[in-house]
């Protein structure tokens, strides 16, 4: 049987220099923008230019590549990957938490680059009421297609932000009173053993090396999420949930007192 072919709208991807150029200038939520290296011609330039003031993240990238992703096979060295919908800010998932009289349940993705995973862990954020995700600019899945699809419609009910630096939001979250638990298989902190009731940001590091360096030392906590079987550790869909999930059972004890 052959394949069904796949439509440009379907894929999130929009090639060209006119569509291009028109989805930046009607604003429509791009979640990053693959530019042909070496394109320095005046309006590959300018479209550029635009993208970077409406905070896209813009990729150089071999014409290989672009071949390789167009759908098209007419991106005239440019192809934007829409967002599945609109970024949102700190300052709005905070919030969430503030008029839900809630203390934040925040999940951090510390370099998740599968997008299966991030769908996955924002749909297990959505259903376990934490307030919102975070993700980083650079080396990590965005809010693409693939990503709301797996999350099965939990993008659409949950704010997701995009920062440029996750060091720098850990010390943000900190002066703002959030204390910071990273998931860390050789953590010295037990899961169970630990108080996830006030507020609270849920590191997840990446699928192949988990936390980087910088992330881990900002975390307040090392948890470990006790393993009985013979291998060592879960992938961070799995690891989010059960840690969101713990959280969960903690809150909810509490409030039922």
């Amino acid at each position: 049987m052959k394949d069904r072919e796949v439509r440009p709208e379907e894929s999130g991807l929009i090639e060209g220099r006119n569509a291009v150029r028109e989805a930046l200038r009607a604003g429509t939520a791009i979640d990053k923008l693959y530019a042909a290296r070496g394109g320095t011609d005046y309006t590959l330039s300018r479209m550029i230019a635009q993208a970077k003031e409406q905070g896209v993240v813009v990729v150089e990238a071999d014409r290989r590549k672009l071949d390789a992703m167009s759908v098209t096979h007419s991106h005239q060295g440019v192809i934007a990957v829409a967002a599945a919908k609109e970024y949102a800010s700190l300052d709005e998932i905070l919030n969430a938490a503030a008029e839900k009289g809630e203390p934040p349940l925040v999940v951090v993705c510390d370099e998740i680059s599968d997008p299966h995973n991030l769908g996955a862990i924002i749909r297990t954020a959505e259903c376990a009421g934490a307030h919102g995700v975070i993700i980083p600019k650079r080396r990590s899945a965005g809010l693409t297609a693939v990503v709301e699809k797996t999350s099965a419609g939990a993008v659409r009910f949950l704010p997701v932000a995009r920062v440029p630096n996750i060091p720098a939001l850990l010390r943000e979250l900190k002066e703002r009173g959030l204390w910071i638990y990273g998931a860390d298989a050789a953590g010295e902190t037990t899961l169970y053993g630990t108080d996830l009731r006030g507020p609270a940001a849920i590191v997840i590091g990446s699928e192949g090396s988990g936390m980087s360096r910088l992330a881990r030392e900002g975390c307040d906590f090392l948890l470990s999420i006790p393993m009985q079987g013979r291998i060592s550790s879960l992938n961070a869909s799995a690891a989010a949930a059960v840690l969101l999930y713990e959280a969960v059972r903690q809150r909810r004890a509490a409030a039922e007192r």
